[in-house]
């Protein structure tokens, strides 16, 4: 399971606020000002984001915005440290004695206690307002267990069909005023169903669409970055239709940028780290600690903070870890030196104070990284932390959540979305995992933080458990990750088997009882993977970037393969196996770690990087030629490695962030298709490659 550290806004949001029937009726061109200044984009998702605007831009709603990403880590009901705000202004006084009213509590959110920040220097009065009144509404603080409604999702109130194919479509040409090559712009498309297309440039400006329903859409370039925004609504699609050009002016006629929150609030979360002040120890010691995918970079580069209040959020994110209920860990003198050393360096590049200087921006994609579809599907629900995601025969794409009780299924060809609630469990924060799909149609589920694996009947909509054995009393790690043998077994790692030692168990879906055990070397597994013939398992490292082993075990003759890396951690996470019979793991330190079956050794890969790599991998999946995909937690793309010709081809995704978590390859489609979950945006992503 991912024990991720309490999180620093650790459920992202989803929700536009736009009024979507004015936006179906109204005519509107954004085009380019001639000004050194840059304009916002309201569908820039990014932004909205980084401003707490997902939901609307004012009000309880808004505040429930601010306070999922800034109050629910300490204060939800299911940690022990800090009081639950439901029903706060019903009681007679604060912790600190103060009468509860508007002021004392607006005054206790500004100037935060000694295990609170100080909200005031990255908060605005307007900001903590918003905050009060949601903490004054009947909603707050229910976490978890009831979402708001996401308005832009309309794929059951305005039906419209999700293309399928890769070319066909409206075309057209994007021009750069300034003479700049017109490589690599993302141009995209929105349906009155809310479902998003994105298709990039080519070196000479041209784009092409695939054939898509009949109607009118909205176009407009995805993440400027260096360039004014560009929207133009109302535009009629009719199959091939051609498109008027597009011509796109610079921000500014330098080569940075200015940093302003339009252009950061595009930036990858590697590329805001490497713009930054400080040294390599400074940066790799922020990367290193924040950086295991909990959230992004941008969770906590948006906030401005003084000393003493990145201190305690730096010990409530490393050590407190309230969303699991886990105690206060041992902290030692090393560590306590770390975290001074993190905060000091915080408050010294997101201090109340500090300024950016110009901002470098990564060069665009060329070449064959712009020959693909993206499609990014809305979710009725908002505060959506969707985890993982898994295809069933059907054309459905099934969906978990990390930090609420919502799963979901979604239809891949009309962009409608079923959801499903789980069974709360008393006392346990509600989240699933995994997610697998037999051949049955049964639908299997991991729950980390209740302990248990759930099969949900998609026929009575009805969900069952799987009994204890498997989880809380023999696992009592909690179970995350699982594999499903082709015989229909399930199998997980565990650091309690019956005998005492670390190993695999393989589990009977119907009983839940252990049927098999075997020990391992490692003390556990993150990820545990089984090959296509079930004739192998495959383990990688526990969570954190300080392991470098990984191991296979045959286990038709019981052999064990246990492989590192050396000094050097490769921390292998989550992967699969290829047609070939080697394992493949995402390693958290941003390489692709295979375990070669013949040649019974170990091997790293290094995509091609900048100077200084702040991106780190979760999982990668390969597919059925052989080709491995893996999303980058700290990047804005996904990418794809050929092991045969020892070659990356890297997709820029058409938001900046994604948190990119599990990854399902449909090798049914020719080219292949590649389904991610968005953790930061509360999205499901399709990429679909033109080779």
């Amino acid at each position: 399971m991912m024990l991720c550290a309490a999180i620093l806004g650790s459920v992202l949001l989803i929700a536009m606020s736009l009024d979507t029937t004015a936006a179906q009726t109204s005519s509107r061109l954004i085009t380019n000002p001639s000004t050194a200044r840059t304009s916002t984009d309201d569908l820039q998702l990014s932004y909205r984001l980084d401003h707490y605007t997902e939901i609307a831009d004012s009000g309880p709603a808004r505040g429930e915005n601010i306070y999922a990403h800034k109050c629910w880590v300490c204060h939800n009901k299911y940690q022990k440290d800090a009081p639950h705000l439901e029903g706060l202004f019903h009681l007679e006084a604060l912790v600190t004695g103060a009468e509860v009213n508007d002021d004392t509590v607006t005054s206790q959110i500004r100037i935060g206690g000694p295990g609170m920040p100080s909200f005031q220097t990255t908060l605005s009065d307007a900001d903590i307002a918003d905050v009060v009144s949601y903490l004054h509404s009947d909603k707050c603080c229910v976490e978890g267990e009831t979402l708001p409604a996401n308005p832009w999702y309309r794929a059951v109130s305005r039906k419209w069909s999700v293309q399928s194919g890769l070319s066909g479509g409206a075309t057209g040409i994007v021009r750069i005023a300034s003479g700049d090559p017109p490589v690599g712009i993302g141009v995209q498309l929105i349906a009155p169903g809310g479902v998003r297309t994105t298709v990039y440039t080519n070196e000479d400006g041209n784009y092409e669409f695939p054939r898509m329903q009949p109607g009118s859409y909205t176009l407009r370039i995805a993440s400027p970055l260096e360039y004014q925004p560009y929207i133009r609504e109302p535009v009629r699609i009719d199959g091939a239709t051609k498109l008027d050009e597009i011509v796109l002016e610079r921000v500014t006629k330098s080569t940075t940028l200015p940093p302003t929150p339009e252009i950061e609030s595009q930036l990858s979360g590697e590329e805001l780290l490497w713009n930054l002040p400080g040294t390599l120890e400074e940066k790799e010691r922020l990367h290193t600690s924040c950086g295991l995918g909990c959230h992004s970079f941008q969770q906590i580069l948006k906030n401005r903070y003084d000393e003493r209040s990145w201190g305690v959020i730096v010990n409530r994110m490393l050590h407190r870890r309230a969303a699991l209920i886990h105690p206060q860990d041992k902290v030692g003198p090393a560590e306590q030196a770390s975290d001074k050393a993190l905060a000091k360096w915080l408050a010294t590049v997101r201090g109340p104070e500090s300024k950016d200087g110009p901002l470098h921006i990564f060069p665009r994609l060329t070449g064959a990284s712009n020959r693909v579809v993206v499609t990014e599907y809305e979710l009725p629900s908002v505060l959506q932390s969707i985890h993982d995601v898994y295809g069933d025969s059907n054309g459905n794409i099934w969906y978990t959540n990390h930090y609420n009780r919502y799963v979901g299924r979604l239809d891949s060809r009309t962009g409608i979305v079923t959801e499903f609630q789980i069974p709360l469990t008393e006392g346990a924060l509600p989240g699933t995992h995994h997610v697998n799909v037999q051949k049955s149609g049964i639908v299997l589920i991991s729950e980390p933080w209740a302990h248990r694996l759930l099969k949900f009947d998609p026929k009575t909509e009805k969900f069952t458990d799987i009994p204890a054995e498997t989880t809380a009393e023999i696992n009592n790690t909690g179970l995350g990750n699982f594999a499903v043998t082709p015989d229909g077994y399930l199998l997980t790692s565990s650091n309690s088997l019956r005998g005492g030692d670390h190993g695999v168990q393989k589990i009977d879906p119907n009983s839940g009882k252990i049927v098999q055990e075997w020990p391992i070397k490692a003390r556990f597994s993150y990820d545990v993977l089984i090959s296509n013939d079930g004739n192998y398992w495959a383990g990688g490292a526990p969570v954190g970037t300080d392991q470098n082993s990984a191991e296979l075990f045959n286990l038709r003759t019981g052999e064990m393969l246990s492989l590192d890396t050396g000094a050097r951690p490769s921390s292998a996470r989550r992967g699969g196996f290829d047609p070939f019979g080697n394992a493949w793991f995402a390693g958290e330190n941003g390489t692709l770690v295979e375990i070669d079956a013949k040649a019974k050794r170990m091997r790293e890969y290094w995509p091609p990087r900048l100077p200084e790599p702040y991106t780190d991998f979760y999982s990668a999946m390969p597919d059925k030629n052989g080709e491995v995909w893996v999303g980058e937690l700290h990047g804005k793309g996904l990418l794809r490695f050929n092991p045969l010709l020892d070659h990356w081809t890297e997709y820029a995704m058409p938001e900046p962030y994604a948190v990119t978590r599990d990854i399902w390859v449909d090798n049914s489609t020719t080219p292949v298709t590649v389904w991610y979950p968005d953790f930061s945006t509360g999205r499901i992503v399709r990429i679909q490659p033109l080779n």
